[in-house]
């Protein structure tokens, strides 16, 4: 088969229902409101565990015994800062480029550091992807202190994985609850199905790439705005409205045209997003505790979507309430999307190996709809 088929075959734009790959990884219960990693469901994990072991929980399948978290633990830590050619390369784009593009250079120039970065055995794959896993809070706050004009911060020896990142983006060691939220926030991100980023990094893992090659492939398939880059938006239209009052206007105005209100409706969630619950909780919080009018706003905007489109299945989604948090802890709106990939590359790097480990190269079909020829070759001089 030469990659097209006959236009009788039947179109799935998107893909949209087409089962491409197996997984015991990560499960979303889109009628039910639910989220599982390898079976726990997401409320479980965000009150009892972190990242740490969430992220060893995907790559390995179990909860790691207190023996094997220490090790994992310490394999973060210490693999955690950068090279410094790396840190000289955010210093160089990093005030110039969005976030999203730094970072997606940040990882490409890290193969380059990296003598065994083709060996494509399972071994060197999951070596390469802890490795990731533990420098993505040092990019990102790179990234972040670069962007805001400030110096970078190097790790903080004595913090763990979402301290670390709150630390090395603000310059500030988080308080007891800021550590907690972002701790929680990193969870809630580290996989969901199988998503475009995760897919990208399917498809690339699939030709026996390196893992620096299909976690690039991620990263630049999240910087899209109808994936990751919706958080940044979500904020910027809620503090646009500015005020409670304004909502009912704004969001007609919006809907009438056609347009969609940024933060609503899931592919896979159709009732409330179990992710957003969570962090509604500490949205409201920040509000309460630092005075952010934005999140009386967003109940409003919240309250008159789910009357409105509520019976349609459209309900706030993960990225409505997350940008607000991230505003509320110090961070600028451009960095939302980094953040969200310092906790998705733990989901990334554990599909990508389980994939690997009964690998078949993607190569999906096209719908053919242009002409049948064959067409008349015409020279060029005796063209019209």
């Amino acid at each position: 088969m030469n990659g097209e088929v006959e236009p009788e075959e039947k179109l799935r734009k998107g893909l949209e229902g087409v089962i491409a790959a197996e997984t015991k990884i990560g499960y979303a219960n889109g009628s039910d409101g639910k989220l599982f990693y390898r079976g726990y469901e997401i409320n479980s994990l965000v009150e009892q565990s972190n990242y740490e072991e969430v992220s060893y929980l995907l790559l390995y399948g179990h909860l790691p015994k207190r023996k094997e978290y220490e090790n994992y633990a310490s394999r973060l830590r210490e693999q955690m800062v950068l090279p410094d050619e790396v840190y000289s390369l955010i210093e160089s784009i990093g005030g110039k480029a969005h976030p999203m593009s730094t970072l997606r250079t940040a990882v490409s120039y890290l193969s380059c550091f990296d003598k065994e970065e083709s060996e494509a055995t399972i071994e060197n794959q999951e070596r390469i992807g802890v490795g990731l896993i533990a420098r993505m809070p040092a990019i990102v706050g790179a990234i972040h202190r670069i962007y805001s004009g400030k110096p970078i911060a190097k790790p903080n020896p004595d913090l763990g994985y979402a301290a670390n990142l709150f630390y090395m983006s603000t310059g500030t060691k988080p308080d007891p609850v800021e550590s907690k939220i972002m701790d929680t926030s990193l969870i809630l991100h580290a996989d969901h199905g199988m998503n475009a980023s995760t897919f990208s990094a399917l498809v690339t893992i699939s030709t026996m790439a390196d893992m620096y090659s299909a976690v690039t492939s991620a990263v630049a398939t999240l910087k899209g705005p109808l994936h990751g880059g919706a958080n940044e938006r979500a904020l910027k239209m809620i503090q646009s409205i500015g005020h409670p009052g304004n909502a009912e206007k704004e969001l007609k105005s919006m809907t009438e045209g056609g347009g969609k209100v940024v933060g609503f409706g899931h592919r896979v969630y159709k009732v409330y997003d179990p992710r957003a619950k969570i962090l509604k909780r500490y949205a409201e919080y920040f509000a309460e505790s630092r005075g952010n009018e934005t999140f009386r706003t967003a109940e409003k905007i919240e309250e008159l979507m789910i009357n409105k489109y509520g019976e349609r299945g459209i309900f706030p989604n993960v990225d409505f309430y997350s940008g607000m948090i991230y505003d509320s802890m110090g961070f600028k709106a451009e960095i939302f999307t980094p953040l969200f990939v310092a906790g998705r590359i733990s989901g990334w790097v554990a599909r990508a190996l389980e994939y690997s480990r009964d690998n078949r190269i993607f190569r999906p079909n096209a719908l053919y709809t242009g002409e049948k020829g064959p067409r008349k070759y015409i020279p060029i001089q005796d063209r019209d």
